[in-house]
């Protein structure tokens, strides 16, 4: 049986002065009906490129050279723009990045929400029932008073438990979250954390969490997909990733995660080196100036994706199977 969500070797360049860059670079992923799958990298490795691609709503420079996103065995990226606009919203959902901004200031928190649902036939007065019943059960007690209210009348949390209720109005068969708890402090962070994961159960497909923050990571995902410089560098299910990283990216990350430090320090562990111009992508591993096990076959071979087990593989020349 098929997965309900394939990208099939997928790559994105978007056009600039200095030349095409190449922000995704044969991405492959699947996920099934049930399941959340993470997928996490420093910043500028493609993670919101790829969220952006999965609901068909890249910016106007960006160009698909090659690949497939399918939904249901659907390629959306293939469909025309009308075809596209039916989707989002009904058959696929997202939390943006930033809870500030997802809303607009001159409306209404009840009329964007109530909008959200104009594809659904119901009348306003439903929709608005609809509404309220959903930002109760994302935690907002007083649903009435939040629907009343502009965007700027909301705390940061408020505003993003409200993007995941407009998000959830339509039970959408793919639900991507772009770094959900970016904006948030720590007390909110963990609500939110703790709202998607109760949400699991309300999801009838499947949940795409986007980040750089393995605690949420590790909080909410069956799978993860290691990004770095527009690759997928690993995958495998997230205790596997935990306890047994393959890559040395991957690695190097864990190693960077403050929860992993066992010992007090002076200073915070880092990964030494910056990323790679992705206009000119180096011809063999992208991760080699910055790995210690790196040798000339890394800098000048581009790396084989070794398999490891049936759900683990690792973009590297010094995986062994």
């Amino acid at each position: 049986m098929s997965a309900l969500l394939e990208v099939d070797d997928l790559s994105v360049a978007y056009r600039a002065e200095g030349g095409d860059v190449a922000a995704l670079r044969g991405v492959s992923l699947t996920a099934q009906a049930g399941e959340v799958i993470g997928i996490v990298g420093e910043s500028g490795c493609g993670k919101s490129t790829l969220a952006a691609a999965l609901i068909a709503l890249l910016d106007a420079n960006a160009d698909v050279t090659a690949g497939e996103v399918r939904l249901n065995g659907r390629d959306i990226l293939s469909l025309h723009e009308d075809a596209r606009r039916k989707l989002r919203g009904r058959d696929i959902a997202m939390i943006f990045q930033d809870p500030m901004t997802a809303f607009s200031p001159v409306l209404t928190m009840g009329d964007q929400i109530i909008d959200f649902q104009q594809h659904t036939g119901l009348s306003r007065a439903a929709r608005r029932e609809r509404a309220r019943q959903m930002l109760l059960k994302v935690g907002i007690a007083d649903a009435d008073l939040c629907l009343r209210r502009y965007p700027h009348e909301l705390s940061g949390g408020m505003r993003q438990r409200a993007a995941v209720a407009a998000a959830l109005m339509a039970n959408p068969a793919l639900l991507v979250a772009d770094e959900p708890t970016t904006a948030l402090d720590v007390t909110m962070e963990a609500q939110i954390i703790h709202l998607l994961r109760s949400l699991r159960t309300e999801i009838n497909g499947a949940i795409v969490i986007v980040t750089h923050h393995l605690g949420v990571i590790g909080e909410l995902c069956d799978r993860v997909y290691v990004m770095y410089a527009g690759q997928v560098v690993e995958e495998a299910p997230v205790d596997d990733l935990y306890h047994a990283p393959r890559h040395p990216y991957t690695r190097a990350l864990i190693a960077c995660d403050p929860g992993a430090i066992a010992t007090r320090q002076g200073v915070l562990p880092t990964i030494p080196g910056r990323p790679p111009d992705l206009a000119a992508p180096p011809p063999g591993c992208s991760f080699a100036p910055r790995c210690p096990q790196a040798d000339a076959t890394c800098r000048s071979t581009a790396p084989p994706r070794v398999r490891v087990s049936d759900r683990q593989a690792a973009l590297c020349h010094k995986v062994v199977p």
